[in-house]
């Protein structure tokens, strides 16, 4: 048994991984920024502590702790409000990271355990997977201060004892998934045509069951120290060949209209969608046969009966709320 402590417990990663690790047997002490989304059944220690970049006094919350699996995190705003973006971004994934990282340094802990983003490798691929020895390459302000952290805090710990692991996960689903995997159910739900059908890219995505296996055997594995990991579902598939699955699971075929990407890439940038079409129309594939290899880690669901699971999730809360 390992004593846990995971920022952003509550969040869609932090709930699916506290209910996993305590599973396991470990200790698990939540530190949330609200009280809301997780209860005291779900964990051994709810610590609120309200914005992670304001002054926390870290060293009660890391007291006695062996890991520190770090999620909280401002991810990407759709609609953003601050006026300088990557500022904003900095102060939580950056700053806010490595004074974390610092305290529990200094508190002893064993390992941290960092949560980053498959945008540090970049926007897409062409013809071949990012892997972990691509040159990083962040195009997003989200991305660049996820870099930044990962730089910071291999720094840190080269100066001490404690162990760094960097996990990049591309787009995650699963049973209540948020953002745009919402959105693409919603859409297919509402049975709206989506002019798709043309769109033959290559995209990793990763199950939250499948990121929280991964996670889970970062903590402890003796290999794993001072790597970086990216996660997914170790099968690729185009938004054309996710709608139809997504569709076929909630008994809604998708309605998918085959118009030319070139097509729907100009329309994008007339409406100021570029990142929207990048994310639908672009191919982003990982390797992670280093997982594979280093820690003899297999996902444990495939894509599929991931997806169903997600989608059965979809409908029940559906018709919950009708």
């Amino acid at each position: 048994m390992k004593r846990i402590a995971i920022t952003g417990a509550n969040g869609f990663v932090g709930k699916a991984l506290c209910r996993r690790l305590k599973e396991e047997g470990h200790f698990v002490r939540a530190i949330i920024r609200a009280s809301n989304g997780l209860s005291r059944g779900d964990v051994d220690e709810l610590c609120v502590i309200g914005d992670i970049d304001a002054p926390v006094e870290w060293s009660a919350l890391l007291s006695g702790v062996d890991v520190v699996i770090h999620l909280a995190a401002r991810a990407h705003i759709l609609k953003e409000c601050s006026g300088d973006p990557l500022s904003a971004f900095r102060a939580v994934n950056t700053d806010a990271t490595l004074r974390l990282g610092d305290a529990a340094q200094s508190a002893g802990v064993k390992r941290f355990v960092f949560l980053s983003s498959i945008g540090v490798n970049g926007t897409s691929t062409l013809g071949r997977s990012f892997s972990e020895l691509d040159t990083p390459s962040p195009a997003s302000d989200y991305a660049i201060s996820k870099w930044e952290a990962e730089q910071g805090l291999f720094q840190l710990c080269s100066m001490g004892s404690m162990e760094l692991v960097v996990i990049r996960p591309p787009l995650i689903y699963g049973p209540g998934a948020p953002g745009n995997f919402r959105v693409m159910l919603d859409w297919l739900n509402k049975g709206i045509p989506l002019p798709l059908g043309a769109v033959h890219n290559k995209r990793s995505l990763v199950g939250i069951t499948n990121l929280a296996d991964l996670i889970t055997v970062c903590i402890s594995h003796a290999d794993a120290a001072g790597q970086v990991f990216l996660a997914g579902d170790g099968q690729d598939v185009s938004t054309s060949e996710l709608l139809r699955l997504l569709g076929a699971a909630i008994g809604k075929p998708a309605r998918l209209v085959p118009l030319p990407a070139s097509m729907l890439q100009f329309g994008a940038r007339m409406l100021g969608k570029s990142d929207l079409s990048t994310r639908l129309l672009s191919s982003l594939q990982v390797d992670i046969s280093k997982a594979k290899t280093l820690l003899n880690w297999h996902p444990p669901v495939g894509l599929e009966a991931g997806l169903r699971d997600t989608a059965a999730a979809y409908m029940q809360l559906n018709e919950a709320s009708s």
